[in-house]
């Protein structure tokens, strides 16, 4: 590797590192705060699929983490309508108008904190409903990354805290990624310079996730809500403003 290849690398991995352990703490965040840097530093095109082999592994180290607390049914579920619009999303990855899709998410993010604001108390969706949270998230995330936030307040609403709402979500997610990848790479997109990257930065998301996974069991449970809500809003401003 040359000189910049081995800086890019070792920012790279300090972000994954960074932002697995915040995922760990608080069920996402990692990968739509690390799609900024990502882009920064190669490009959007090829940054979409880095950042999905990278949040393969540390979706999966969160899943096997956690996988006492798993609520499979849910899984099912997410997976059945989260597989073929992943599929369908990873090959209109190189077609697709980003930025009008990202304001969209943006805004909707920010909505669902103000609507857990004003109704604290949101009536818990049926298990069937997850069917649609994992088609519209496996759309938008084949495009832009990760939409981890959009789905995460129907994972609370359901009643899902800690451990079961982060294992669930990672392994949900994991089906998610996977699927993507199968896309991706009937697209063309999984280029020899993403593989390399992708490999190269598991060590950092396997370390982050282990470190968070025992940062987690320290935090109440209002603490991680303010987090995760938190994160959502974070996310929301990063979605509106195209990073």
């Amino acid at each position: 590797m040359s000189g910049h290849e081995l800086v890019t690398l070792a920012t790279a991995s300090g972000a994954t590192f960074a932002l697995a352990v915040l995922s760990a703490v608080a069920g996402f965040g990692g990968g739509v705060l690390l799609l900024p840097v990502f882009t920064a530093l190669f490009g959007l095109r090829v940054a979409v699929p880095i950042l999905t082999l990278t949040q393969l592994s540390s979706n999966g180290s969160r899943a096997w983490l956690n996988r006492r607390d798993l609520h499979w049914p849910l899984v099912g579920w997410f997976a059945l309508g989260a597989v073929p619009f992943a599929v369908g999303g990873g090959l209109l990855l190189a077609q697709a108008p980003l930025g009008p899709l990202k304001r969209l998410l943006g805004g909707l993010l920010i909505a669902m904190v103000l609507w857990r604001r004003l109704d604290p108390s949101p009536r818990r969706p049926p298990a069937g409903a997850f069917a649609a949270v994992g088609a519209s998230s496996g759309l938008g995330s084949a495009l832009l990354g990760s939409v981890g936030p959009l789905t995460a307040p129907f994972f609370l609403a359901y009643g899902l805290t800690r451990a079961a709402y982060i294992g669930t979500e990672a392994a949900s997610a994991l089906v998610l990624h996977l699927s993507k990848i199968a896309g991706y790479g009937a697209g063309a997109l999984l280029t020899r310079e993403v593989l390399l990257y992708g490999v190269a930065l598991t060590p950092a998301a396997l370390l982050g996730a282990w470190v968070g996974k025992k940062l987690v069991g320290r935090i109440s449970d209002t603490v991680f809500v303010i987090l995760v809500e938190t994160g959502l809003v974070v996310a929301g401003g990063l979605f509106l403003a195209g990073l």
